[in-house]
């Protein structure tokens, strides 16, 4: 039940777009069809659902004060969680960089209309967020860790999608030209923060 709540909550009450604004760069850039950012979404769900339990096994055995006591009871005192930051991006660009040949392998078309924004997601804050989060929050185990890393992913994912969805729709639609492009997106972005809002009512 625990694994539950967990990732109904990191996809609807702490999504990482509408509740805590990470990776609004990706989110308003790829945004323009649906398509496109299914793909980002899924790539960027994939990576939150690789590095972030893998770096929950490199804080809890090697960084946090005295996990390197299996390693030998001298190094019990040793604390490394000073590395923390850095080796949780080390991690992350060498997944993105998997996933980038990945796709370009398999799905040249959808790595042509991400272009830059593919090798991105490396430095994209929703994916160091995911494993911030996931320190912070000092999750029981891996399967926690897990069910947040997949929940955070499918939201972000959700949001770059309905976001492209109604853009989409918007090019049919009579907007005043000071709001055409990025601003009218911010508009709908708010709104659907406030939406997403809703679900805070939810007790898990």
């Amino acid at each position: 039940m625990e694994y539950f709540n967990i990732f109904i909550k990191s996809i609807f009450i702490d999504n990482m777009i509408f509740a805590f604004f990470l990776g609004m760069c990706s989110y308003l850039a790829v945004s323009k069809t649906v398509k496109t950012s299914f793909g980002l979404g899924v790539a960027v769900t994939f990576v939150l659902l690789i590095t972030v339990p893998v770096n929950y096994l490199i804080d809890k055995y090697l960084l946090q004060p005295g996990a390197l006591a299996w390693i030998s009871p001298k190094l019990a005192d040793v604390d490394l969680s000073f590395l923390s930051l850095i080796l949780f991006i080390a991690v992350i660009a060498a997944i993105v960089q998997m996933v980038e040949m990945v796709v370009e392998k398999f799905s040249p078309a959808l790595y042509n209309a991400l272009g830059i924004f593919l090798p991105l997601i490396a430095v994209n804050c929703a994916v160091l967020g995911g494993s911030l989060f996931m320190q912070q929050r000092a999750y029981a185990n891996i399967g926690e860790v897990t069910c947040f890393a997949l929940g955070s992913g499918i939201g972000w994912l959700l949001a770059i999608v309905g976001i492209a969805a109604i853009r989409e729709k918007l090019r049919y639609s009579a907007i005043p030209p000071a709001l055409k492009g990025v601003g009218i997106t911010f508009i709908i972005t708010g709104l659907m923060g406030i939406a997403f809002m809703s679900f805070m009512g939810i007790k898990l």
